[in-house]
Formats: C-alpha cells, sequence, structure tokens
C-alpha cells in the first residue's frame, strides 16, 4: 500500500478551482474539563509554543499542567460560551462566510474560502482533504495573526506542511506571513477605534495588549515584538495621539520565565496611581474575540483595573466579521493571489469547461493508446 495519500473520487480533466484557508489558533469544543484537557494537551505538546527539552516538558506537561489547569480554565471558558459555542469558532464561521461572499463580488472565478483550526476542529488537515475533494488545485493561506511569530504563523506552516507531505498530488500554495503593516489592516483597527470613540468618548490613554511570548524567542530572532511596535506606531499616528496617549503591553503570560514587557496586567494595575483611571483597551493582535479578549481583558483585567483604583475599563472588540475587516481581508488575497487564473477578473466558465473538456480528451486518448 502506498504511503501517499490517494485523492477520493479524481477524476482526469475536471474544471479546478482555488482557495483560501483562513487559519486560527483554535478553540476547546465544550468548556468542559475533558474538552479542554484534550485542546490543551494538543496546544501545549507544539515544540513551537514551548521549546523546553522535550522529555522535560513531557513530564511537566502530564505530570502537572493537564492535571491541574484544565478544571480552572473550563471555568473561564465558561464565562464566554454562548448558547451557540464557542465566541473563536462562531466567529471565524461567519468571517469565512463573509469573505466569500466578499470575493465573489469581485472576482467571477471558482473561489472557495473555509477556515481551521491549529489546534482543535476544524482540522487543518481534514479541511485541506475537503478541499482537495472539491477540486482545489490552489490554495492560498492566510493564518490570522497580522504579527508573525514562530509560535503562530510557523506552527500554522507545520501544520500544512505535516498533512501535505503525504499527499501524491501537492496543490499550489502560497502562504501570508503577516500583515502586520497592511494599510488596509491599520485603517480598519483606526476605524474601529475611532467607531468606539463615537460611541463612548475618548480615554485619556489607549492600551494596545498584544499577547506576549517568552523574551528569549526575541532574543533568538522571532520578530513578533518588532512587529507588533511597528503596528502600534503605525495605528498611533493614524489616530492622532501622541505617545503618552498609546501604551503598549503584552498579556497572557504563563510560568517564571521573563516574557515580552511591559505586562498588561501589570500596567492596569499601575495606572490609577499615575492619575489615569479611565483606559480604553484593543487587542491588535486577535483577529476574532476569544478567551484572551473577553475573559482575560473585558473581564479579570477589567476587575483588577478598579480593584487598583481606576474607574473605567472599555474593551474595544477585535475586528471580528465587520465589514473593514472582511474588506481589508479581501484585498489582502487579491494582492497574494495576483496570475492565478481562478481570481482573474477576465475568468470564464465556459473557456474553463472547454479546457478540461480538452484535457479530459487528451486524457482518454492517451489511456486508450497505452491499452
Amino acid at each position: 500500500m502506498s504511503r501517499f495519500l490517494a485523492q477520493s473520487g479524481f477524476r482526469h480533466g475536471e474544471p479546478a478551482a482555488a482557495a483560501v484557508l483562513l487559519v486560527n489558533i483554535g478553540t476547546p469544543a465544550a468548556p468542559t474539563p475533558r474538552a479542554v484537557r484534550r485542546y490543551l494537551a494538543q496546544f501545549l505538546a507544539d515544540p513551537r509554543i514551548i521549546e523546553t527539552p522535550r522529555w522535560l516538558w513531557r513530564l511537566i506537561l502530564h505530570g502537572v499542567i493537564l492535571r491541574l489547569r484544565p478544571a480552572r480554565s473550563a471555568q473561564l471558558y465558561r464565562k464566554i460560551w454562548s448558547d451557540r459555542g464557542s465566541p473563536l469558532a462562531l466567529g471565524m464561521a461567519t468571517l469565512a462566510e463573509r469573505l466569500q461572499v466578499a470575493l465573489r463580488g469581485q472576482r467571477p472565478g471558482p473561489i472557495l474560502v473555509r477556515h481551521a483550526m491549529r489546534y482543535g476542529d476544524p482540522a487543518i488537515g481534514t479541511v485541506l482533504r475537503e478541499l482537495a475533494a472539491a477540486g482545489t488545485r490552489r490554495v492560498l493561506v492566510l493564518p490570522l495573526f497580522p504579527q508573525y511569530s514562530g509560535t503562530t504563523t510557523a506552527s500554522v506552516f507545520d501544520a500544512i506542511s505535516a498533512e501535505l507531505s503525504r499527499w501524491r498530488w501537492l496543490p499550489e500554495l502560497r502562504f501570508i506571513n503577516d500583515y502586520h503593516a497592511a494599510p488596509h489592516y491599520i485603517e480598519a483597527l483606526a476605524r474601529s477605534v475611532e467607531a468606539h470613540w463615537q460611541r463612548h468618548g475618548r480615554a485619556p490613554r489607549l492600551l494596545l495588549s498584544f499577547h506576549g511570548t517568552p523574551e528569549s524567542y526575541l532574543h533568538a530572532g522571532d520578530p513578533y515584538f518588532c512587529q507588533c511596535q511597528e503596528t502600534a506606531r503605525r495605528l498611533r499616528e493614524r489616530l492622532g495621539l501622541d505617545e503618552q496617549a498609546v501604551s503598549v503591553c503584552f498579556q497572557s503570560r504563563v510560568g517564571a520565565a521573563r516574557w515580552l514587557q511591559p505586562y498588561t496586567d501589570v500596567i492596569l494595575a499601575e495606572l490609577p496611581a499615575t492619575g489615569v483611571r479611565h483606559v480604553q483597551v484593543l487587542c491588535p493582535g486577535f483577529a476574532v474575540d476569544c478567551l484572551e479578549t473577553l475573559e482575560e481583558i473585558a473581564l479579570t483585567n477589567h476587575a483588577r483595573f478598579l480593584h487598583a483604583g481606576g474607574e473605567k475599563l472599555e474593551y474595544i472588540p477585535a475586528l471580528n466579521e465587520g465589514a473593514d475587516h472582511v474588506a481589508m481581508l479581501a484585498d489582502l488575497v487579491l494582492r497574494n493571489t495576483g496570475g492565478w487564473r481562478e481570481f482573474a477578473l477576465d475568468w470564464d466558465a465556459a473557456s474553463a469547461n472547454a479546457q478540461a473538456r480538452a484535457a479530459k480528451a487528451r486524457h482518454e486518448r492517451l489511456r486508450d493508446e497505452r491499452r
């Protein structure tokens, strides 16, 4: 038996399609200790996430973390879970659907938009196989991590590579590394802040909170910290704010190691003593709201700020499935699919089908000649 996967139902000469695959980090299937344990076991076993020697990390992970953390994390997930399920899962599905509609409105070709999760479901491998069964021959992979990190974007590439290493016929593949300074991304962030200001007024301080990574990763060459700073600078300049009105910080640290600083929770605990009692928080690195924004910022750090003497903390939602986000992603996709005939403005279904029929006829002639 071949080690390479056969494409189910494959027939030569069928019209090909192209696809855009949106990828996010993932979410447990349910806010229960069992589901969270399953999710964390996959997530924390990834060597891109934790670079501790494998033998030592396995002892820590299975001996301590997966025994204690799932129950605590499940309680946090329950705070943000809705009757329909995980906010991240729902947001990703809606975002993919709306991007599909937007691209169909701008390009006539056969373009599919799907979403996958690096950890959990829908799994990257499952979605790629579904795209192959739908006749997809070109795939643009778009990890929804605006700032590149080995812990996120590179991990998605690892999963894509692992899946495709088992395929007989690989699709043509393009991969977007980051979009931290893309003008449409900065504009979408700025418009979300301005919309919040119009509804609620402007706070004396805008906190831009990015997900943290161990500081050692920065010193090893990971560009994440620098890209976060550039995103913050461009956004501040677009909003017309001076440096004193904006703070850049990093959240979600775990363990005793030194992580990227300053820490979001520390800043929020210290600000009231400096006279800043009203803050607004935006998390530019999160494309869709999730546990780290809805619980960690809007609930836990909100309470921490008030306990320290603050009076008001407002969380500005992620771009989610909003029109500006969809338009920004559509622009990013079209900029990165130049030359692919399915994305051509003059794509013609009749011509594509005729070419497919001709290719099929040639294949059948060659097959008959070999008999």
